[in-house]
């Protein structure tokens, strides 16, 4: 699928109405990393995804995120120590079990919060991390992949975190996993808006 090449730089870029866009999100659903097959996307196909998901706002231009990749022989060797430390836990069968999520997709990407010093509060540049991962989800899924966004205690422990390299302040913002589908997702229940929707009155 051909993704569009990047704006030049101070190019004016009109809002365009899209019904397409509408169905799509009417109908976006995240596909079970555990159902999630070869092939990925190709080298090609993700650095369009990286570029897709790094267009989310950003206050303050400074990019409080980046991206590690884990595929073939690499996501095996991660998945081999993380196992050495999920034999080591309390909860080790379930922390064991947890992790089909990462041994089972071809492709993982590490959406990695990574702050930066200065005006913009640290909230704002987390939710810039999440942003990341949310539009990179809906980008793969608009490709033609399955992609689920996950952290898991892998994404929280501290000699897990240190295998991949995060500095000091680092966070994991999630692994995004991307494939092809070995299985339809299934409609899920949704949120009574209801519920949670109210007007604000002085």
């Amino acid at each position: 699928m051909t993704v569009p090449p990047a704006p030049a730089f101070g190019e004016p870029i009109a809002d365009q109405a899209s019904a397409e866009v509408l169905a799509f999100l009417a109908r976006r659903r995240s596909a079970s990393a555990m159902a999630l097959t070869g092939p990925s996307p190709s080298s090609a196909e993700l650095d369009d995804l990286l570029r897709l998901a790094a267009r989310v706002p950003d206050h303050g231009k400074i990019n409080p995120w980046r991206f590690l990749i884990l595929r073939g022989a690499a996501k095996d060797a991660f998945v081999a120590r993380l196992e050495a430390l999920a034999q080591a836990r309390p909860d080790s069968p379930k922390a064991t079990a947890a992790l089909g999520k990462m041994r089972i997709p071809p492709l993982a990407v590490a959406v990695i919060s990574s702050p930066v010093e200065g005006n913009i509060p640290l909230w704002e540049q987390q939710m810039s991390a999440g942003a990341v991962c949310a539009t990179l989800v809906m980008a793969a899924t608009a490709m033609g992949y399955g992609a689920n966004w996950i952290t898991d205690w892998y994404a929280f422990d501290d000699k897990a975190l240190a295998i991949l390299g995060l500095a000091p302040g680092e966070q994991m913002a999630g692994f995004v996993y991307i494939g092809s589908h070995g299985e339809p997702p299934q409609e899920r229940v949704r949120p009574d808006l209801s519920t949670l929707v109210s007007d604000w009155n002085p």
